[in-house]
């Protein structure tokens, strides 16, 4: 017997009243809703990064070209999208940020375990193992091994060792027989292979795109003040700036 759906609603499919009654400010400051707000949209971000690029892996791992195009262009789209938020958060000056940051305690950005697991799923090693999204794919392979295996299943000589390689370990990159190969897929013109690299560039720029907008924005509400949470606020995140996730793709353009 089928359920009738006659009684959903735009307010019952979304939830409306639970995600609307997810928004509590500790202070009757106007703009701190404002603050709270983009970092809970952030996370809904990453969530749907996450959801994607577990697709994207599937698809890269079984050859699937033109869907992992599809979904890869798609996060990208999605890092556009977060990067533009920022220009929003930006409309609030030093001191409206500093008449609700007291109240802010210990929590901060650098607290986000779905942006950390986001880093370990594109290839971050150096990263704290203590929730358990990120553990996990601290271990599981990362995306650029997922792309080394959808170049070996189209078609191409991928030295054996780097697609035996233990996972956990981090991909140093520079190895000429890996530089090789991209060479190889971009001079391909009648594979996807290079349409597919180059949209995990997009990626890897948006990302590194939203770190540089990030410090800019950090910079311009507290200047060079410790961020809260203890981290050293704009000085940690520039420590982070033009780190590629997938430094091959880079230099395979210098080849």
């Amino acid at each position: 017997m089928e359920t009738s759906t006659d009684s959903v609603t735009y307010s019952s499919y979304l939830r409306l009243p639970e995600l609307l009654a997810c928004q509590s400010p500790a202070t009757d400051e106007h703009d701190e809703l404002l603050f709270v707000i983009i970092h809970q949209v952030y996370e809904l971000w990453f969530k749907q990064i996450l959801h994607e690029a577990a697709l994207l892996q599937t698809r890269l791992e079984t050859g699937q070209g033109t869907g992992a195009l599809h979904t890869a262009r798609r996060i990208a789209k999605i890092l556009k999208t977060i990067v533009g938020q920022l220009d929003v958060l930006e409309t609030m000056t030093p001191r409206q940020f500093a008449s609700f940051r007291p109240h802010l305690g210990s929590s901060s950005g650098f607290q986000s375990d779905q942006f950390r697991e986001l880093e370990a799923v594109l290839g971050r090693r150096d990263l704290p193992a203590d929730d358990p999204g990120t553990a996990a794919a601290l271990q599981r392979r990362s995306v650029f091994d997922s792309l080394l295996r959808y170049l070996s299943v189209t078609g191409y000589d991928v030295p054996p060792p780097a697609l035996e390689r233990n996972p956990a370990e981090p991909w140093r990159g520079g190895d000429p027989a890996i530089v090789e190969v991209l060479t190889a897929a971009y001079d391909d013109d009648d594979n996807p292979a290079s349409e597919v690299c180059e949209a995990l560039v997009d990626i890897d720029e948006g990302i590194q795109e939203w770190r540089y907008r990030h410090v800019k924005m950090v910079e311009r509400i507290i200047g060079a003040k410790m961020g809260t949470g203890g981290s050293a606020g704009a000085e940690y995140l520039r420590a982070t700036l033009f780190r590629p996730a997938f430094p091959d793709l880079w230099e395979v353009r210098g080849a």
